[in-house]
Parts: structure tokens; C-alpha cells; sequence
């Protein structure tokens, strides 16, 4: 099943994933870091980079629910879709609190509860990552019905849809 939102031949939205997926992960190993070493700037950092990637994240799940929304009922890929989406919910949620409460803090600092919501949303992250990789590499989702080692480049128009347009 080919993705129903695309930017020059591709689905937006495991284009986007990676900005999100990266920046939380990077939040996650800054906060570490100031765990580590106590230095200002560890913290903040974090949480810049959480904000944004939280903003990503909001971006990349609108096109997934845009592309779940066209798998059709019933059947496992629209399960996994589902508890794909939920999931992404809930970890961005989670780094949301995590965000609020660096934000009532001084100089960004995360105290135990923000620590917690982060490691436990880049834990969840983890596993619906591998859900998302479930529907693409095992499921087909979002992969072109005219894929395989040899299929020409996405941004050629296949002879069959140059015949359909007339060219």
C-alpha cells in the first residue's frame, strides 16, 4: 500500500519520523550528560532540543494518521497502526511533561519527575519505532506497489501512468 501523503514520490511521514525520533533521543543523552557531569548547558540543551522534537513529532504524526487512516479496516496492519499511533501519542505526551516541568524550573532543570517522563518516553519511542518498522518492512505500509531492487526512480512517471495522462 503506497503512502497517501507524498513529496516527490515518497511518504512524508517516515521522512519525517527521524527528526523527531533523533531530537528526543538527543534530549535524553543531554540529560544524561548533565546527570554525568552537572554542567549548565546539559539541561537546557535538553530541553531545546525536547521542544522541538516534540513539535516534529506533532508534524510526522499528522501524516501518519493520514497514511493509518487508508489501511484498510480490519485488518493487522491497521491493528499495529493503531497501537503504532497511541503509543507515539503517549510518548510525546510523555516528553511534553517532561518539557513543563523543565519549564517551571530554574534554568531548565530537570528534576526526578522530568528525568522520568523522558527515559520512559525514549523507552516507548523504542518500541514504536519497531511497530512502525513492523508495518513498513514486514506489513508493505507506505512501500509503492511497483517496488523491488530494480523499480525505477521514484520521481520518473512509470509508463503505465504516462499512458493514463496522455504523454
Amino acid at each position: 500500500m503506497e503512502s497517501r501523503a507524498k513529496a516527490m514520490g515518497h511518504g512524508i511521514h517516515p521522512i519525517l519520523i527521524v527528526f523527531p525520533l533523533g531530537l528526543l533521543a538527543t534530549a535524553v543523552i543531554f540529560d544524561i550528560l548533565y546527570l554525568i557531569t552537572d554542567r549548565a548547558g546539559f539541561q537546557i540543551s535538553a530541553a531545546y532540543t525536547m521542544g522541538i522534537g516534540i513539535l516534529g513529532g506533532l508534524a510526522a504524526g499528522l501524516f501518519g494518521f493520514i497514511d493509518w487512516r487508508a489501511i484498510p479496516a480490519g485488518t493487522r496492519a491497521k491493528r499495529v497502526g493503531a497501537v503504532h499511533g497511541i503509543g507515539n501519542v503517549v510518548v510525546l505526551l510523555l516528553f511534553a511533561a517532561s518539557w513543563f516541568q523543565r519549564l517551571a524550573a530554574t534554568n531548565w532543570e530537570p528534576r526526578a519527575g522530568a528525568l522520568i517522563c523522558s527515559f520512559v518516553g525514549l523507552a516507548l519511542a523504542a518500541v514504536t519505532g519497531w511497530l512502525g518498522g513492523e508495518l513498513v518492512e514486514r506489513l508493505g505500509i507506505s512501500v509503492s506497489d511497483q517496488a523491488g531492487v530494480n523499480a525505477p526512480s521514484s520521481l520518473r512517471r512509470s509508463a503505465g501512468r504516462a499512458r493514463a495522462r496522455g504523454a
